[in-house]
């Protein structure tokens, strides 16, 4: 019996409002440190990451750590579309979902990004992703060969979710416990 996009949403929101700070930061530093040992991640210079809602697996550390070495970009919403601009700390501001996102105009190209790291509300075992609702992320996937790779919590990985034919699978989903590569 398979739940509905709707009623796994309210599922998923239920189990991360009762997760603790503690269990947000475990979780957080085990599934990056798992992606940090890909061979995605080791040979990919460019790569696109997502600033965490507080709903979801904090990236801040990650890119912190990380932005020295790797050209981190975001995405930032223009219209129905996302676009995706160089990671500056010092160069974000609230944008339309009161998420944090860069400014200014230097725009990346899609191509350019070999590797797309990409938060969900839920994931399946065969790679399928289940968003907010908006389609923002799989109209972005659908123009890019980069590996993509979704991260989230163990309870945000189903056996099997609803998809339609224009949502994007993942090539490897990580959670705190489980890695799957397609």
């Amino acid at each position: 019996m398979s739940m509905e996009k709707s009623d796994i949403r309210r599922k998923i929101k239920n189990l991360r409002m009762m997760l603790l700070e503690r269990e947000k930061e475990s979780a957080a530093e085990e599934v990056f440190s798992q992606l940090e040992k890909t061979a995605a991640f080791i040979m990919a210079d460019n790569i696109l990451m997502y600033h965490s809602l507080p709903d979801e697996l904090s990236t801040i550390r990650f890119l912190k750590k990380w932005h020295d070495r790797k050209n981190f970009f975001l995405p930032r919403v223009n219209g129905v579309n996302l676009e995706i601009l160089p990671y500056e700390e010092s160069r974000l501001e609230l944008g339309s979902f009161h998420i944090e996102e860069p400014t200014g105009d230097n725009v990346a190209d899609v191509e350019d990004i070999e590797l797309m790291i990409i938060p969900a509300v839920a994931f399946d075992r065969k790679g399928n992703r289940l968003g907010r609702g908006k389609g923002f992320y799989d109209r972005l996937l659908a123009t890019s060969k980069a590996t993509k790779i979704g991260v989230g919590y163990e309870f945000q990985l189903f056996d099997s979710i609803p998809s339609e034919p224009h949502d994007m699978a993942m090539d490897m989903i990580i959670t705190q416990k489980t890695i799957i590569k397609m």
